[in-house]
């Protein structure tokens, strides 16, 4: 099948054909750039909201029940759970077999394992594009949960409309969280299984730390208990509402921007990289000699390769 036809079956919302297309997305390659021109007008129309957070915190969980909320409303959702990577085969550990069962026989719900391959904010690179692939495919709500992996884990900020930061009473999280640098990227902050000691606790720390910040929107704080269902009806109000203040300030349509102008950039940085790597595998080669034998500082290389691939001023 064409690249044209299986995006006209993508935005046609047939599922085989999404998953083959976001498989198509982790592959690279150099035809992915026509499927992705193809499918951008369909885009555009979703909301997504990230769920990041320590191993452990219950994201997962939570993931599943605001998927089933999100369908009480009959919206078509959709969820990208990126997962550790195989240090063999690179693919995703966990997969979608072991996730949300109750919702896998749901035509209204796309589930996909995305590998983090390595990437420290526990991303993938192909993350973004397999949204924009589910937006056309007609998903209303996007969730993308993140693997937990501490600091670089605030990146999840730049990859959705509503960053959710969950954590658990009774061991400190609060302190964790903000150690991490994940209250400056939370626009709600979850403490989850509120029902154990600790509980308000972890709210009041986090109330205090907000109540230092200066910012137009306060991060909400909602405690719930995933595995009961207890909060989640109080959480999606949040979400709403601060969905509903970002359009009302035009922070989303600026928040989105940016994402976007961070996208070139990277499409344009792999590019270079990609062209290293094959035209200029030779040249790379000798300037990482050259650099080891002390003969030559990594810049001074980067500049040669740079004049061999025409980047250089």
């Amino acid at each position: 099948m064409n690249s044209d036809a299986l995006a006209q079956r993508v935005i046609a919302g047939d599922r085989r054909a999404t998953a083959r297309m976001i498989s198509l997305v982790e592959k690279g390659g150099a035809g992915l750039g026509r499927v992705m021109q193809e499918l951008h007008p369909a885009t555009g129309s979703s909301y997504s909201i990230g769920i990041t957070g320590a191993p452990g915190a219950g994201k997962s969980t939570l993931t599943e029940r605001l998927v089933g909320r999100a369908r009480l409303d009959n919206h078509h959702v959709a969820v990208v759970a990126i997962d550790p990577s195989s240090p063999f085969s690179g693919g995703a550990l966990l997969g979608d077999r072991v996730r949300m069962q109750s919702h896998a026989t749901d035509s209204g719900v796309f589930i996909r394992s995305m590998a983090a391959r390595g990437h420290l904010g526990g991303l993938s690179l192909a993350a973004p594009e397999a949204v924009r692939v589910l937006e056309a495919a007609g998903a209303e709500y996007i969730f993308i949960e993140t693997v937990g992996v501490g600091q670089a884990e605030v990146e999840i900020s730049d990859a959705c409309d509503t960053t959710l930061v969950v954590v658990n009473p009774g061991w400190g999280d609060a302190v964790q969280t903000a150690k991490a640098g994940l209250m400056e990227v939370a626009d709600i902050f979850v403490v989850n299984k509120a029902d154990r000691p600790g509980a308000r606790e972890a709210v009041r720390e986090l109330r205090g730390m907000l109540d230092l910040a200066d910012a137009g929107w306060k991060p909400a704080i909602v405690a719930i208990t995933a595995t009961k269902g207890e909060g989640i009806e109080e959480l999606w109000v949040a979400v709403e509402k601060h969905r509903g203040y970002q359009e009302e300030h035009g922070l989303l349509e600026a928040r989105r921007r940016a994402r976007v102008e961070r996208e070139i950039k990277d499409i344009v940085a792999e590019r270079h990289r990609a062209r290293v790597a094959v035209d200029e595998a030779e040249l790379l080669a000798c300037m990482t000699d050259e650099v080891v034998a002390r003969r030559l500082d990594p810049y001074s290389a980067a500049d040669a390769i740079d004049r061999a691939l025409n980047l250089s001023e």
